[in-house]
Order: structure tokens, then C-alpha cells, then sequence
């Protein structure tokens, strides 16, 4: 496979990506998340994580095939030769947006994380100064009299 025929398919799947990030976002600014569509989100990402990892693979075996150098600057100058250069750049972009949004949805999924627990945590502070003892009566709150005598 070429190294343009590499370039544009590496950019088809970002573009995935970022659309697949970009539906993860949305998930998680929604007051009520969908646990099953985030879960499904996060599945289709992983799938095209793998195969984004293994057209870099087949990328960086043809620039060494070709004898360019390792690295970004070898790939440049790859990209360059072949013609390709504004499919580089494009791709170079395209790779920081992704991660960027990456990111971002990670730090979104944090702080939905902390919410939650800091919730259970209150939920749980409510359930343990519960009213009924465990026979159904109610316990005699303090300030008050009981007059069950």
C-alpha cells in the first residue's frame, strides 16, 4: 500500500474518531447519561484505536522500507517525496484534535465520577441516621419525649 493510500485511510478513521468523540460528549453533558450508548461508544473507539495502531504500523514499516529515517522528521521528509505532504499535515492535525477531545471526554467522565460518588457518599450518610430500627418501630429522636411507656 502506498504511503497516500496510508495517509488518507489513517485520516478516514480520525474523522471517525473525532465523530465518535464528539458523540461521547454529547452523551455525557446529557442530565440523565445512557450507560448502554456510552458503552457502545466506548467499544466502537477501541475497535478504531486498534486499527489506527496497526495502518501507523504499516506506515512506519513502509517509511523504513523506503530508507527514511524513524520518527517524525523522517516521515516528513516521506511525506514529502511521495507528494504527500498536505496529507501529513492534515493527518498531524487531525491526530492533535482527536486527542484533545480524547481528553476532554476523559476529564467530562471524571468529574461525572466524582458527582456520582459524592452522591452515593451523601446517600449512604442519610441511610445510616435512619428513623426505624430494624423492627419497624421508629427510634425516639433527640429533643423529643417518647411517650410509648
Amino acid at each position: 500500500m502506498s504511503l497516500a493510500n496510508l495517509l488518507t485511510d489513517q485520516q478516514h478513521r480520525l474523522d471517525a474518531l473525532m465523530s465518535l468523540l464528539s458523540s461521547e460528549q454529547n452523551l455525557l453533558t446529557q442530565g440523565d447519561v445512557d450507560g448502554d450508548a456510552l458503552a457502545k461508544v466506548a467499544l466502537e473507539k477501541q475497535a478504531l484505536l486498534v486499527e489506527l495502531e496497526r495502518i501507523e504500523t504499516m506506515r512506519r514499516d513502509v517509511q523504513k522500507r523506503l530508507g527514511y529515517a524513524e520518527g517524525a522528521k523522517g516521515a516528513r521528509t516521506a511525506a514529502n517525496d511521495a507528494g504527500c505532504q498536505a496529507a501529513w499535515e492534515s493527518l498531524l492535525e487531525k491526530s492533535e484534535r482527536a486527542a484533545r477531545m480524547n481528553e476532554l471526554a476523559g476529564q467530562m467522565l471524571s468529574v461525572r465520577m466524582k458527582h456520582n460518588q459524592a452522591m452515593l457518599d451523601y446517600i449512604r450518610q442519610i441511610a445510616e441516621k435512619t428513623l426505624y430500627k430494624p423492627d419497624g418501630r421508629n427510634s425516639a429522636q433527640p429533643g423529643r419525649i417518647n411517650a410509648s411507656a
